[in-house]
């Protein structure tokens, strides 16, 4: 038998395990009937075998993978172990993460691009015709002149310590929003996500050049950039975890769509849990430094503290990288004396 014709034949055993896993993760090994708890175990122990058999003829990466998350479920259902401990959540943090980056690179610098994009389009939009601000210029920046507000900031005249919490929970409230809208328009087969990651960009784009055309380009990047470079990273990344879903729909690669779909879902929501800790990051640096202005904290020391802060953002998410380059330099040096 071929691995075509067993995938053909073992696929409706496939998906009556995924039923009942479905079911049991819902409402517990309590929701299902005795018939169907027997099921579950006859289930998976008989996928168990299909996945041993697809593995030791090297059959569809994707059919292997699909497989083996079907047996890890019905393991982790069948012999429940320990809730998650902090551990666990450091592994997938630390190392699990930036593995998860490393696979995802090409989905992740899509969706930058797609961003800059919009950022371009909005800056050009503005150079050529500035009565657009009124379409791509947030409204609250409307009715602010960037160089009365720079002035207003200097002289201490500017938003309170209230209004500025304000105002950065608000931004991190909506920037969350807008990730989360980004991953789940992954559904609309990436549509959705390239266009809300577009118009983030041109709005973006739009209001920087307000700002150059005052002559205000470096005070607006000292403002934007300390805790923009973590947060643009993290709507990216839930862009990037929106059109893998996206792929799953359409690229398939010979699994019916909804077992590709649920098989790319999950690596879509481990990057969305991800995006988590750069924008914690973003929101302290968008309540403190962000918000001190020239003279306090010059351009200079802003705009250093930026790029500090995203070679770190940047260090951290390309760790796996460099792991992986270690280990292929040191597979290519021979021992000494051979």
């Amino acid at each position: 038998m071929d691995v075509a014709e067993f995938i053909e034949t073992r696929r409706p055993r496939w998906e009556k395990l995924e039923s009942l896993l479905d079911k049991a993760e819902f409402a517990g090994l309590a929701g299902l009937s005795i018939e169907e708890a027997r099921s579950l175990g006859k289930m998976y122990r008989a996928v168990s075998s299909d996945l041993l058999w697809v593995r030791a003829r090297s059959g569809s990466a994707d059919v292997s993978a699909y497989l083996n998350d079907l047996v890890g479920r019905a393991y982790a259902i069948t012999y429940p172990g320990k809730r998650p401990r902090f551990a666990d959540v450091w592994g997938f943090v630390s190392k699990g993460f930036p593995a998860l980056m490393r696979r995802e690179w090409r989905m992740y610098v899509a969706s930058v691009l797609m961003l800059l994009a919009g950022t371009g389009f909005g800056y050009l939009g503005m150079v050529m015709d500035p009565d657009a601000a009124h379409y791509l210029v947030p409204e609250e920046h409307l009715k602010l002149d960037p160089v009365e507000r720079a002035e207003k900031e200097a002289k201490g005249e500017g938003m309170t310590v209230e209004e500025q919490a304000h105002f950065s929970a608000f931004l991190f409230t909506h920037n969350i929003q807008v990730a989360f809208l980004a991953f789940a328009l992954g559904i609309t087969v990436g549509i959705g996500t390239a266009l809300m990651l577009f118009v983030n960009g041109l709005f973006l784009g739009a209001l920087a050049q307000v700002y150059t055309a005052k002559g205000m380009a470096g005070w607006f990047w000292a403002w934007i950039l300390p805790h923009g470079i973590p947060e643009i990273t993290a709507i990216c990344i839930a862009g990037a975890a929106g059109l893998v879903i996206a792929r799953g729909m359409a690229a398939p690669k010979g699994l019916p769509r909804g077992m590709a779909l649920r098989q790319e879902a999950v690596t879509a929501v481990k990057l969305l849990f991800g995006t988590l800790a750069l924008f914690v990051l973003a929101g302290f640096i968008e309540g403190t430094v962000s918000q001190i202005h020239p003279p306090k904290l010059s351009v200079a020391f802003k705009v250093s503290f930026a790029l500090a802060v995203g070679a770190g953002v940047y260090a951290y998410l390309g760790s796996d990288f460099l792991r992986s380059w270690q280990g292929e330099s040191k597979a290519t040096v021979s021992p000494r004396g051979s």
